[in-house]
């Protein structure tokens, strides 16, 4: 089925309202939303919505929160997210980090005690209308392995870079730390399709392709799938990004991430609060005059976009390139949604009295 993205935005506005969340907090939610499913990151767009509901009604998201910086210096900041949705925690900690870099050339905020905040790529671009480099990162529940080991220990974690160019469209890089996001294997489960190699581990550590191998007891694996095609490293970016989010804010970390899943209860022995993020931004006019920056950046992505291919037609791409044409396509002809998808979206529709569009 493919609706409006108009449409799509106003109904899941509308449910969010209707769930508790004050009118502000709700468009922007829904924005965060959309913008991953205009940007064909399905897997952290409106499919989720019916997860914040779930943990909503287990009251493990407050619906008014109410945030606050709990230590700050000129260039960082610590904000507590009062448990309120990642969606809405996280652009304000990135406007947080963008003021301060206006002020003082860049600046760095840590999240503790917040929820999933959805697309990553998202929050780091909200830097590029003001000539900064953005930079966003998150832990996640624990369902991914380290290297050698059966025990899920650390999240996907992703990490996204925006920066900004001139004539050129922004580089902009979105990427989990393993070798594909949890979300792609729900995707996987409404397909009824296997996953790729190298996605899962079974849970005696043995490859598998079935895509409910996590929910029975396996694992995710670090980007680059075993020892041999370097998954330690895809490891390491993992335990950085938990590191940066949580261990320097306060929130959860490792195996004590509080799980998206509404049906899995938080760790009885929390070493936080909540789930931690991590924000950067760099004005980029604090290194070298930014239209110099720019042009060379376009300079470089021009190079880099016009480099003899293996294959003919299969063109070298830029981070952020698949994304941004499939979001000028879905503005025009509206969003995909999966049949499973829209199923859980008129659930709710009906339960909050809101209608699902047609």
């Amino acid at each position: 089925m493919v609706i409006a993205h108009e449409q799509l935005f106003q109904f899941t506005k509308s449910v969010l309202i209707a769930a508790g969340c004050p009118e502000k907090e709700a468009r922007l939610a829904a924005e965060v939303l959309l913008s991953a499913d205009l940007r064909g990151v399905d897997s952290h767009g409106v499919a989720r919505l019916k997860g914040y509901i779930r943990l909503m009604d287990k009251g493990r998201v407050n619906t008014k929160p109410e945030t606050k910086v709990i230590h700050e210096t000129p260039s960082t900041a610590v904000l507590d997210g009062d448990a309120g949705l990642g969606l809405v925690v996280g652009p304000e900690a990135m406007r947080l980090a963008i003021d301060k870099a206006k002020q003082v050339g860049t600046g760095w905020v840590s999240v503790r005690n917040s929820n999933h905040f959805g697309i990553a790529g998202y929050h780091s671009m909200l830097a590029l209308k003001d000539d900064c480099i953005g930079i966003s990162m998150t832990n996640a529940s624990p369902l991914v392995a380290p290297t050698f080991s059966k025990e899920r220990l650390l999240g996907t974690n992703p990490i996204a870079v925006a920066i900004p160019a001139d004539k050129e469209p922004p580089f902009v890089l979105d990427m989990a730390t393993t070798t594909a996001a949890n979300g792609k294997l729900e995707v996987l489960q409404r397909k009824k399709a296997e996953a790729p190699s190298g996605w899962v581990q079974d849970a005696d550590g043995n490859p598998t392709v079935d895509p409910l191998g996590v929910k029975n007891g396996g694992a995710l694996l670090p980007l680059g799938g075993d020892r041999e095609h370097g998954s330690h490293k895809g490891y390491g970016l993992s335990s950085v990004v938990d590191i940066f989010s949580a261990v320097l804010s306060g929130a959860n970390y490792g195996p004590w991430v509080p799980p998206f899943v509404a049906f899995m209860e938080p760790a009885a022995d929390p070493v936080g609060k909540g789930i931690g993020h991590f924000f950067g931004a760099m004005r980029i006019d604090a290194f070298r005059p930014g239209g110099e920056f720019k042009s060379h950046m376009d300079n470089w992505i021009s190079r880099f976009r016009n480099a003899e291919p293996v294959i003919k037609g299969h063109d070298v791409l830029i981070p952020g390139d698949p994304e941004r044409k499939l979001e000028q396509k879905y503005r025009t002809e509206g969003v995909p949604l999966l049949d499973p998808v829209v199923e859980d979206l008129k659930e709710l529709g009906s339960r909050f009295e809101v209608n699902f569009p047609t």
